[in-house]
């Protein structure tokens, strides 16, 4: 993965009522977080042309414009111990932030399957396969039919930014459910070492299985009712005072 932090110095110049710019941008820029090879790379622009550039790889300022080599030969002389400087004072310590806080971390996504709609004559059944608030944003979502990863009939959507660095993404798949049947979303992510695999229970329609649902639900809450009631009759019962008539 490569990584730039850019650090951007920003001076406005006005010379005419219409206006000119000077600005500069400078790059820190790794391909690891062991922070071996790092490039610092200083551009400055005029009217948002770069003009003279500062390497770290190169060691020196380099004119891109006739004007640019003038101030590149000027400041190879006055400045260049400085620009080589940055790379241990600015580009290594926030490289190492960067690292330790932001891209060493990762959250596990919580992921729902679900169906969006059910087979009916000459229309497929869909399924969904979402994937909440995850980090980073690098993210793999396919399915599975009988272990075989499908590539075609399904539609993902790129990942989505939460706007509190977490992201989104969703998938869906149109399929025309067949008896026996196994399908499966996958999930492949940083934040897990293997991928996760949900499957999906395409048994029975969705009205059943809501249905069985809500009355295993019944059964339970009555099951809960009756023993508290039962437990409450036999206290009261024993704390009773019998006398004999």
């Amino acid at each position: 993965m490569l990584l730039i932090l850019q650090l951007l110095l920003l001076l406005t110049l006005t010379i005419r009522t219409d206006g000119y710019d000077w600005f500069r941008v400078a790059d820190c820029i790794t391909s690891s977080s062991d922070l071996k090879a790092v490039e610092f790379i200083d551009t400055y622009f005029f009217i948002k042309a770069p003009y003279v550039r500062f390497n770290s790889t190169v060691g020196k300022y380099v004119g891109l414009t006739e004007y640019g080599l003038k101030t590149a030969e000027y400041w190879n002389k006055f400045y260049l111990q400085k620009e080589i400087d940055e790379l241990e004072r600015v580009c290594k310590p926030n490289l190492q932030m960067d690292y330790s806080n932001i891209l060493d971390k990762s959250v596990k996504p919580r992921v729902e399957l679900m169906s969006e709609q059910s087979a009916s004559a000459g229309h497929p059944a869909m399924l969904m396969c979402s994937a909440y608030g995850f980090y980073p944003k690098t993210i793999d979502v396919y399915w599975l039919k009988d272990g075989k990863k499908v590539t075609s009939d399904m539609v993902s959507i790129e990942e989505m930014a939460d706007g509190d660095w977490y992201y989104q993404v969703h998938s869906h798949l149109e399929y025309t459910p067949t008896s026996g049947e196994k399908i499966s979303c996958v999930v492949e992510h940083i934040s897990s070492k293997e991928p996760l695999i949900y499957h999906w229970d395409g048994s029975l329609p969705e009205s059943e299985r809501n249905k069985i649902a809500i009355g295993t639900s019944g059964l339970a809450l009555g099951i809960i009712l009756s023993a508290a009631g039962f437990i409450y009759y036999k206290k009261k019962s024993s704390g009773r005072n019998l006398v004999p008539s």
